[in-house]
């Protein structure tokens, strides 16, 4: 039986419901552009009807380099994120990497995120799930979408039904990812909503000496081949000014161009049943 359950009483996200969107800028920055880019974000969702979670990381854990910039941390972040929420009626996203985390994030957080590296944290997982909260596993770039079956079952193990998946790539050789569009419907299998992660999935990991480069211009065409291989939601990183982005900037779409990559995205989603 395929789930469907509630995002912060906004909307449902499953299977049989129209398609969502997770946007936001990979990190929080500051506070100026958290605000303009979740506005601006707030402003489209109104404009085209979509259902919209917004996405934004307090602290990058997981970079190639000990000098990549993070983020402002577990409070400071969390603060800026109930910021946004109250601001803009805007469900918040953000990845939690510890246990000890969680106390402080889901007061916050209307999904939490299990970032890729860490599908495989079974004390993480169940942590999650004790939340009560949805939460979004990202498939690790070195797991079988079959096993990803396991993930969910941990998190649903303490009565949390509220999953998510999301593809992101697989590691492909050096500094590379590929997409294997038969993971969409393999994890669909399992019966939980799939989310195609378009902007990680062109990132180049460690392919800019010590920093992750990207190849943007292959966000939307994955995101529309996705979408048409059942895909129940796009997460796409976004950013004012993507060159100049202190994370993801390579492989981040340009605010600017967001709305009519959204509206080709919604063209290939009326066409296979999901708006």
């Amino acid at each position: 039986m395929a789930l469907r359950f509630p995002i912060a009483g906004k909307f449902f996200v499953g299977q049989d419901e129209p398609i969502f969107f997770i946007l936001g800028p990979c990190v929080i920055e500051g506070e100026k552009l958290l605000m303009t880019t979740a506005e601006y974000i707030a402003n489209l969702r109104e404009k085209l009807g979509i259902r919209v979670i917004f996405k934004s990381s307090y602290d990058k854990a997981n970079r190639t380099s000990l000098r990549s910039f993070r983020g402002p941390g577990l409070r400071a972040g969390l603060e800026l994120l109930a910021s946004v929420k109250k601001e803009f009626d805007l469900p918040i996203l953000s990845d939690v990497h510890k246990e000890e985390e969680m106390e402080l994030a889901e007061k916050v957080l209307d999904v939490i995120q299990i970032p890729a590296f860490l599908c495989r944290q079974t004390d993480l997982l169940v942590r999650a799930g004790q939340s009560e909260k949805p939460v979004n596993i990202k498939k690790g770039q070195f797991m079988s979408p079959y096993d990803m079956k396991y993930a969910v079952e941990k998190v649903s193990s303490v009565g949390n039904y509220q999953v998510m998946l999301t593809e992101r790539g697989t590691t492909f050789g050096y500094n590379n990812l590929v997409v294997d569009m038969r993971s969409i419907p393999v994890m669909r299998s399992f019966g939980v909503p799939v989310v195609f992660d378009a902007t990680h999935s062109v990132q180049l990991p460690g392919g800019a000496g010590g920093a992750s480069g990207g190849q943007r211009e292959f966000v939307e065409p994955l995101a529309k081949a996705a979408v048409a291989a059942g895909a129940d939601g796009v997460f796409m990183e976004v950013h004012p000014d993507p060159d100049r982005a202190l994370c993801d900037g390579p492989n981040s779409v340009r605010l600017s161009d967001l709305e009519d990559i959204i509206k080709r995205i919604l063209d290939v989603a009326e066409a296979v049943g999901k708006v």
